[in-house]
């Protein structure tokens, strides 16, 4: 071609090779489609959060769950299933079938320290169930939560290669966090994208949402494609705090839990045993008992205290009963479709209920959920709010421990522990073309459960992607269980760590510790139970067999080196460090009109143990204007600088106790709006607000919003979703400003010294000091 010829192609020369060929060479020259074979079965994972193992019909629930229970009657019951003690750890091992602390995720993906298994991101030689089998074929749907992904990589400038549809799906959407308002969740995700959303629908319910959005996913496949298998994997935000229910589905449990904690674990155990799940003999272990851990006797609590955290209870079974309806609404989709006999349903929990609640439960989940050294005594976890607002949309709520105690009937302990209540867990599979139906109780792992559905579905696990070689498994198939109740499990030892708490589980014998924070590891013993004759954890038998006690605790300590469990969390507080490339997040930041609100972790680095200025300037403002200036937070705590009826405004929703100040009249014109706060001891701040450079008025004195608070991030000329101030939001809705915003500025100010990357790096500079 000439320096300046053009090569212009038409529409017919891709068809240049089939010329002069006969009507057969051209048909065979097409290449194969990439599906599986026409018999490949569709695979359909549903994680519930922080369901205790006696939470569904099949393991002894009193809560009505008639599809989870048909689903028992048509498949597998696996009782002897373990998962990791927190979510985003268990995710990881599900997703990949390697142990999360080498693919990175030691804890929950609200880390990030700089250590390799806090790396928190699959890393590209960890194919995922999605990945493998989109490369086989397979449609690749993901619902719901995810928490792969790293808080801090969570916003809309992250380059996304730890979202789900860079790990393998298709589609996506969901919460990429750990959790969410069920009635106005705080970001969702369409695919690689944030929704800017103002507000939701009259009756708007997520559990709900993510279903109606699967059922779409998977009748869209259908409509273009009769064949093609698919993976769905519905991830549950529910039953995860805060605890919210429709009003209709409450409804149904009012009064079935008057009775007690002790008396439903009781109920729920008998049944168990009734059902075979645990033989004659098996002891219920003694109410928990250990520190920080106790719970009370129901006898024992005031009529307040049991109304109260009876109606904690109603809601959670009624979070139950709608993950059950929703789930029938799609299997009967599947019917509908003629997939469903050949659809692998697997059901489970990411790890055992949970105690986070507290003694005595709380009705300001974020209040409650901070965990800082500094507290002071007067910090009140548990605001003192409405009993009827228990469940809805404005009681971000979490139940008392008790009932936790109560949903892993009969394992000791909780979620976050590696004794059996934190990771054993319920499990159903059903496969009516492809597997009978029963009760397995050999052992099993959450790392099993790719290399299981890999077989199942007849896809192998490559040795390379895009020509590098993959991490090797630490999963086994479980399939010879599946096929023979008779045969051995292939899953013979596990270790387990998390936050300090260790277990190791070998041939029956299971070591395990229980850690006081802060502990000295080495003055911790070990406790040993035989838990094929003690499956409760009732008898620690350590005296009496030393040799097993120093033979599990060396392999322990052999498999956390060989899998980057190491450094275990200590006084240090290395583990509270972030990146610091997220200093330039403390920046001044502009907003301008119109942007979509930026993501929670984003905002809470411009106003966290910190002091900070908000400067709003207004290009126009007229007498009768009003609306939302600025607003950061929601039910569970914020704040929100409006207008109305003439006066300037300044709601602060202190973890559910609402302060209003009044700032005076609002000047028509182009007025210039700061709201100065300064952080104070004991984990406070006061606010001064100025218009125009006069004194305007102000708050004295408030608890700082820490930890998950404010969860929802900051907008510009509106209160987006679920609102800061709720009589505001009864009166105007999301109170879109009707003035015109020149621009929003956030003035990061000075750390306060209660700052945890400040302790961190106090306490790093005294160690070095002595090295």
């Amino acid at each position: 071609m000439t320096p300046h010829s053009i090569e212009r192609r038409t529409p017919y020369d891709d068809f240049a090779g089939f010329v002069g060929r006969t009507f057969a060479e051209s048909e065979a020259a097409w290449p194969e489609p990439r599906r599986p074979a026409h018999a490949a079965p569709n695979i359909v994972v549903v994680l519930v959060d922080d369901m205790g193992y006696s939470d569904i019909g099949p393991f002894g629930s009193e809560i009505p769950t008639p599809t989870l229970d048909r689903l028992a009657e048509r498949g597998l019951r696996l009782t002897n299933y373990h998962t990791m003690p927190l979510c985003s750890p268990a995710r990881a091992a599900l997703l990949t079938g390697l142990n999360p602390h080498r693919v990175g995720y030691s804890f929950v993906a609200n880390a990030d320290p700089g250590f390799p298994g806090y790396a928190m991101e699959i890393a590209d030689d960890i194919p995922t169930l999605a990945q493998t089998l989109h490369d086989a074929g397979y449609a690749t749907y993901a619902v719901g939560k995810w928490h792969l992904t790293r808080d801090s990589a969570s916003g809309a400038a992250d380059d996304r290669r730890s979202w789900p549809l860079q790990k393998g799906f298709d589609r996506y959407y969901g919460v990429l966090e750990g959790l969410t308002s069920l009635f106005h969740p705080h970001q969702l995700v369409r695919d690689n994208s944030p929704l800017d959303i103002d507000s939701y629908p009259a009756g708007y319910y997520y559990t709900d949402d993510i279903t109606d959005q699967a059922i779409a996913m998977v009748t869209s496949l259908r409509a273009h494609d009769a064949d093609k298998p698919f993976l769905l994997y519905l991830a549950h935000n529910a039953v995860h705090g805060p605890l919210q229910a429709k009003p209709e589905d409450i409804a149904r449990h009012r009064g079935r839990y008057d009775a007690g904690w002790d008396r439903l674990r009781e109920d729920r155990f008998a049944r168990q045993v009734a059902e075979g799940i645990f033989p004659e003999g098996t002891r219920l272990p003694p109410r928990n008992h250990e520190a920080g851990h106790e719970v009370r006797p129901w006898a024992e609590l005031t009529e307040a205290e049991r109304r109260r955290y009876a109606r904690y209870m109603e809601v959670y079974a009624a979070m139950v009963d709608n993950i059950d309806q929703n789930l029938g609404r799609l299997l009967g989709t599947l019917d509908a479709l003629g997939d469903l006999d050949n659809t692998i349903v697997l059901f489970t929990s990411d790890n055992g209920g949970t105690g986070e609640g507290g003694q005595e439960g709380t009705r300001s989940y974020f209040s409650r959920f901070v965990r800082h050294p500094g507290l002071p005594d007067d910090w009140d976890p548990d605001v003192d709010r409405d009993p009827d607002l228990i469940g809805g949309p404005r009681g971000l709520v979490h139940y008392p421990r008790g009932w936790g105690m109560a949903s892993n009937t009969p394992f000791r302990l909780y979620k976050g522990h590696t004794h059996a209540g934190g990771v054993r867990v319920p499990l159903l599979l059903s496969w009516p073309a492809g597997l009978g139906a029963g009760t397995r109780a050999q052992y099993g792992y959450v790392t099993d459960i790719t290399p299981t559905l890999l077989e199942l579905a007849g896809i192998p696990r490559p040795a390379e992607r895009h020509g590098a070689p993959v991490q090797d498994l630490d999963g086994v198939s479980l399939v010879p269980v599946l096929a023979d109740p008779d045969a051995e499990s292939p899953h013979v030892e596990q270790h387990c760590e998390m936050s300090g708490n260790r277990s190791y589980y070998r041939d029956g014998w299971k070591l395990v510790t229980l850690h006081r924070p802060g502990a000295d590891y080495d003055d911790e013993e070990w406790a040993l139970f035989d838990v094929r004759a003690d499956p409760t954890e009732t008898t620690d038998v350590a005296a009496d067999h030393p040799e097993v006690v120093k033979e599990l605790s060396a392999a322990w300590e052999a498999a956390a080196w060989r899998n980057g469990v190491f450094p275990l969390p200590d006084a240090s507080g290395a583990l509270a460090l972030r990146n610091p490339d997220e200093e330039r997040w403390s920046r001044p930041l502009t907003l301008l009109p119109g942007t979509p609100e930026l993501e929670r972790y984003r905002s809470s680095r411009l106003v966290a143990f910190r002091s900070f200025t908000v400067t709003v300037r207004i290009a126009a403002h007229r007498a009768d204007d009003a609306g939302v200036l600025v607003s950061h937070g929601d039910q569970g705590g914020g704040y929100s600088l409006y207008a109305a009826d003439g006066r300037l405004r300044f709601a602060y929703n202190e973890y559910g106790r609402l302060l209003d100040a009044d700032a005076g009249p609002l000047p028509a014109g182009s007025p210039v709006i700061e709201v100065a706060a300064t952080a104070l001891p004991g984990i406070r701040w006061s606010f001064a607000i100025t218009v125009d450079g006069a004194p305007a008025g102000g708050l004295d004195s408030v608890r700082q919003l820490i930890g998950m608070a404010p969860f929802q991030g900051i907008s510009v000329g509106i209160d987006r979703k679920s609102p800061v101030s709720w009589p505001v939001f009864e009166r105007h809705g999301t109170f879109r400003y009707s003035g015109t915003l020149a621009s929003v500025t956030y003035t990061p100010g000075p750390r306060a010294p209660y700052d945890p990357a400040e302790l961190a790096r106090t306490l790093a500079r005294a160690a070095a000091a002595f090295e």
